[in-house]
């Protein structure tokens, strides 16, 4: 069973892999979950906006759960995404999810509308509430409007012992100073941007819920292990090269840009599902060549760190 301990390092947030016709491609998201954790990461995030949540059905969302856990080894933890339009629908389906085989939930707020602390509070209490199991509460309010400061985080971690950790995407990096200093060791920090990954380290946090990762796991992993040794110098140097990419993590067409940057390496197609399109051919040219750019200048990497984060 996940514990508190286990909120460390690199989790991709992943992407949801659809076929031609839209439906799920299965055989491709176990190929693509199999090399993540190969490749260095320590547990898998699906079901979160970078997966198309909600474009999802419900059957969908667990069939996706149980195709993770079914490719997952023992003891490398299966996060669920919860997010919905209700309260009850989140609830429902954060059961579900654990039925599936979940070792851990991520909290989102609910989509649309933009509840004050009183209802917010209420939403992350009955989601959180609704099992047992290990959860994070994630908090975005670039992208959905409600941000829960520090001394909410501690209201909702005293009254909830299964609350263990943050994804912090605020932008920010001031915010992960100002919850260690609020909640000491109560709550794992993780940075929840990508361009912030080298700046939040430093500041306290102890993991990364990762985009970019589905097209570089191996340079995600080395990057935080080599921010987490303190051996920034090394770190500097691979950041610059990467930042670009990893900017692509904060636009409102991120998904799209990202599973275009998982094309262009070979680890996935561009095919995304409505409201969303791909992306169009001026869109495509310039990020393409951003893309192309990087890669003849990808830098090597070393084993070493990458085997020294997975053990952490």
């Amino acid at each position: 069973m996940m514990q508190q301990r286990d909120w460390y390092g690199v989790f991709p947030a992943i992407t949801t892999p659809f076929r031609p016709d839209l439906s799920i491609d299965h055989d491709a998201l176990a190929d693509h979950v199999q090399w993540l954790i190969d490749s260095g990461c320590v547990g898998i995030v699906a079901l979160g906006s970078l997966g198309e949540s909600q474009a999802l059905t419900g059957a969908e969302k667990i069939a996706i759960l149980k195709t993770c856990r079914r490719v997952l080894p023992a003891g490398v933890p299966l996060v669920a995404g919860i997010a919905g339009l209700t309260t009850s629908e989140c609830v429902d389906l954060a059961r579900r999810s654990v039925e599936a085989g979940c070792d851990g939930l991520m909290a989102l707020p609910v989509y649309v509308y933009r509840g004050d602390w009183r209802e917010t509070k209420a939403h992350y209490s009955a989601v959180i509430g609704a099992t047992k199991v290990t959860c994070m509460l994630y908090n975005n309010p670039i992208a959905y409007g409600t941000d829960v400061t520090p001394d909410q985080l501690a209201e909702l971690a005293e009254r909830h012992d299964n609350l263990h950790a943050v994804k912090e995407s605020s932008g920010d990096v001031r915010r992960v100073t100002a919850l260690r200093e609020r909640l000491g060791e109560r709550i794992a920090i993780f940075a929840g941007m990508d361009d912030m990954i080298l700046e939040s380290v430093p500041m306290g946090a102890v993991g990364w819920i990762a985009g970019l990762v589905n097209a570089f796991p191996e340079e995600s992993v080395q990057l935080f292990a080599l921010a987490r040794e303190g051996r920034f110098e090394e770190a500097r140097a691979l950041y610059e090269w990467f930042l670009p990419l990893l900017r692509l993590d904060t636009v409102p067409k991120f998904v799209q840009l990202i599973k275009l940057v998982q094309a262009e390496v070979g680890h996935g197609a561009a095919t995304v599902r409505p409201p969303r399109l791909e992306l169009d051919a001026t869109e495509q040219s310039s990020v393409r060549a951003l893309i192309r750019d990087h890669l003849k200048r990808r830098p090597a990497l070393t084993s070493a760190s990458n085997e020294r984060v997975a053990t952490m």
